[in-house]
């Protein structure tokens, strides 16, 4: 007799603890690069110019790989792909630590950038399908371990440089603590035959769409460059804040560098605690509603750093701001992996990449209107963005929205 797999059931539970750890050690590794970055750039003598332009290469090796990921995800399941994505991250991760000069330095962050498209487009397929098992919106939990762990990296990497370790030797240490996790979430996550189980069993009428089904290909194609439109929006604003978000603050209200940073922060503290907040929100009001009032508040609170004269009254405008926009990409990236089933991996790598293009361009963007008309006024472009994102809310509607409903058994092995 078949056994069940539900929402209470301990490979269930297995899993979503799988998921969480591959986020976290995503954040880990990529917070603990970020904090090494000045003694990188001394040790192999770039110049901040340089530097700017070897991190695209992360960036381009981060697209690339997402173009692939689907594929992979289609033939072997999400699972495999991830622990790939994740093997390779762990060990190029050492690689800028060894580098000795800018050639070496781009070829190190190129393949950590291939490392990062691959395990970033397949974790979140697992999350989707765990999420898709639960029954309920636990997507932006996920994200939220993602922040965690890039707050636990930043700490780790701070701690070896107080101690005065070599970054080999810190980004050494971070690798093997990262393949503890890596350990356990190849333990934990689910294999291919069972994700298709699921699959199957709650979604019937999808387990043999092709491209000659019945259902629609155009609409597909429509809500997919929608939802991949609204990535590309949101992660555009959300690398605006992140990397001038302190600096217009200087510049707006002739604060210190010191306070100016703290508007990051209040931002970064939103982003979090709105993405523990977000699936209860989501189960609560609907993925619909969450977006649209998500991008509503963002909006409001970026209205707020523009026009404010007042430090408070600013730093209150860039929490608004995080709070707003915390819960968008979780619902962008749970209904991208229920359009199509049958080619789920493909269509969300394809939105994942359209937000990775967006959180690559912001800052670039908002820098060059900066140059021109003053970070504030550049600031209005993500306050459009988010208001766009009010009229684009509806698209993540998923293919079967019921989050109340109880969770449903399915079998997890094929052979009774």
């Amino acid at each position: 007799m078949a056994a069940s797999l539900s929402n209470t059931s301990p490979q269930l539970l297995r899993a979503r603890l799988g998921v969480f750890g591959a986020f976290t050690i995503v954040g880990f590794l990529t917070a603990i690069w970020l904090v090494n970055i000045p003694d990188i750039q001394q040790r192999t003598g770039t110049s901040h110019a340089v530097l700017g332009g070897l991190i695209l290469l992360l960036g381009l090796g981060a697209l690339i790989s997402m173009q692939f990921a689907g594929l992979l995800i289609r033939r072997f399941g999400s699972r495999t792909p991830t622990l790939m994505g994740l093997g390779l991250l762990l060990v190029s991760v050492n690689l800028p630590g060894m580098a000795s000069d800018a050639l070496s330095l781009g070829i190190a962050l190129f393949i950590f950038g291939l490392g990062h498209g691959l395990t970033d487009v397949a974790m979140n397929q697992h999350a989707v399908v765990v999420e898709r098992g639960y029954r309920r919106p636990i997507m932006s939990a996920f994200h939220a371990f993602f922040s965690l762990g890039g707050a636990l990296g930043a700490v780790a990497g701070a701690a070896g440089q107080s101690i005065h370790l070599h970054v080999s030797w810190i980004l050494l240490g971070a690798a093997l603590l990262g393949l503890v996790g890596t350990a356990w979430s190849a333990f934990s996550m689910l294999p291919k035959a069972s994700e298709e189980l699921l699959d199957l069993d709650q979604n019937p009428a999808t387990s043999g769409e092709t491209a000659s089904s019945d259902h629609p290909v155009a609409p597909k194609r429509g809500r997919m460059l929608a939802l991949a439109l609204l990535a590309f929006l949101v992660l555009l604003s959300e690398g605006a804040a992140n990397d001038w978000s302190a600096l217009q603050t200087v510049e707006r209200l002739g604060e210190p560098e010191a306070a100016a940073a703290l508007a990051y922060g209040a931002f970064a503290a939103a982003m979090t605690i709105g993405r523990l907040l977000a699936d209860r929100m989501s189960h609560a009001i609907g993925p619909v509603k969450v977006v649209r009032f998500g991008s509503l508040i963002a909006a409001a609170g970026m209205l707020v750093v523009v026009a404010s004269p007042f430090y408070p009254l600013s730093l209150f405008g860039w929490l608004l701001f995080g709070l707003g926009l915390s819960g968008i990409i979780p619902q962008v990236y749970t209904a991208a992996g229920s359009i199509g089933r049958s080619d789920a991996g493909k269509t969300l790598s394809r939105v994942v990449s359209s937000g990775y293009v967006g959180l690559l361009a912001g800052p670039a963007i908002i820098g060059w209107l900066g140059g021109m008309l003053g970070l504030t006024i550049a600031f209005l472009v993500p306050f459009l963005f988010c208001v766009v994102g009010i009229f684009l809310a509806s698209t993540v509607t998923t293919d079967k929205e019921s989050p109340a409903e109880p969770a449903l058994a399915v079998s997890r092995d094929a052979q009774s």
